[in-house]
């Protein structure tokens, strides 16, 4: 290749990474407090650069310690973890992709104390609750202006143990809801058809006993989940509604040590748990038969990691101290899956949620 050639694919490839940068908003959700965080934050990322703008209060709320971005990138949901008689608080907000504001829409009760997470359906037409207080899953449906609507079921879990609910999530097609259950050690599996949503317990998946399951992700190829195990620090993976496997997220044991998040990356080749007390995030390489093997993990500046996310890029990854009030960015490898830390943080009080957005031009 001549000099001016290789000058010209320079200049075309450096455009190409240009055009193909992006702002997102990031939502953070957190634990408010007297003197600390007063509910929802925003900040803009830069995925050219890695750059993080200090954050600013997007919507006041008690305790929004969940968020939930509806497919249409119009309208945010979040949980207030509340622990009346009626349950916590569930909001419904609209979004402005292109200032980040979020305009509050409605409000209801989840059903049952606690609530720690919501997920939406790929359609965006349905909401599902997981109340670890209460132990229970509570379903809505979602009006088409994003208004929660009607509840479509309310759903007590039942077992030998208390249960507590920790994680909601749909598979693609959105026919199936999946309720994780730390103290049942049990994926509750729920269907959504005509009838509305009907519990199927028969399908319930059943984890490894004292793993204390507390999220999962989904395979974006389908045929695997993975379900992070609370209490035994593990990475399970689910095929066929059975664990076929189960990996320590530690590289050596951790007293007191708890996972917390299990994401898996967009391209279906990385998953990753956080650990609070080892304070790192456990990397996982998916291999073909999509069961895994362990491939390090990313540490530096962390305390207790509720949360983190990758962003829209895979470039980037942030990581939520809840302890440390605090998220940082780290630089990711999508060949290795590991990540390098920037040195990038901003302050935030207690922040245990992490969810992205793109900027609207």
């Amino acid at each position: 290749m001549t000099v001016t050639r290789f000058a010209v694919a320079l200049a075309a490839a450096a455009l190409a990474s240009t055009a193909s940068a992006a702002d997102h908003w990031v939502f953070f959700g957190t634990y408010t407090g007297k003197d600390g965080s007063k509910g929802i934050y925003r900040a803009k990322f830069d995925d050219a650069t890695g750059k993080l703008s200090e954050p600013e209060v997007a919507a006041e709320m008690g305790s929004p310690s969940f968020l939930a971005i509806h497919p249409s990138k119009k309208f945010l949901y979040a949980v207030g973890e509340g622990q009346g008689k009626d349950g916590g608080a569930v909001v419904a907000y609209a979004m402005d992709t292109k200032t980040g504001m979020l305009t509050k829409l409605n409000e209801d009760k989840s059903g049952g104390p606690g609530p720690c997470h919501i997920a939406i359906s790929p359609k965006g037409d349905v909401a599902a609750i997981a109340n670890y207080g209460g132990g229970s899953t509570c379903v809505f449906a979602l009006e088409a202006d994003g208004k929660l609507g009607k509840r479509l079921g309310f759903f007590q879990h039942k077992g030998e143990k208390a249960p507590h609910g920790h994680c909601c999530a749909f598979n693609a097609a959105g026919d199936h809801l999946y309720t994780v259950d730390l103290g049942l050690n049990r994926v509750k599996v729920f269907h959504i058809g005509k009838k509305g949503v009907e519990e199927d317990t028969d399908e319930d998946v059943t984890t490894p006993a004292g793993s204390g399951p507390r999220h999962m992700a989904f395979h974006p190829a389908g045929g695997a989940f993975y379900v992070c195990g609370e209490l035994d620090s593990t990475v399970n993976v689910v095929k066929g509604g059975k664990v076929v496997q189960s990996l320590s997220t530690l590289p050596k044991a951790t007293k007191g040590n708890s996972t917390a998040e299990c994401i898996i990356s967009a391209d279906g080749k990385f998953v990753y748990v956080s650990n609070r007390g080892h304070n790192s995030i456990a990397v996982f390489k998916v291999k073909d038969d999509k069961t895994v093997e362990a491939a390090g993990h990313i540490t530096g500046d962390i305390k207790i990691p509720r949360n983190f996310n990758i962003d829209p890029s895979g470039k980037w990854m942030l990581i939520a101290s809840q302890a440390g009030d605090k998220v940082g960015v780290w630089e990711r490898d999508a060949a290795t899956g590991g990540a390098k830390e920037t040195g990038t943080t901003v302050k935030i009080s207690k922040c245990v949620c992490v969810k992205f957005v793109t900027v609207e031009k």
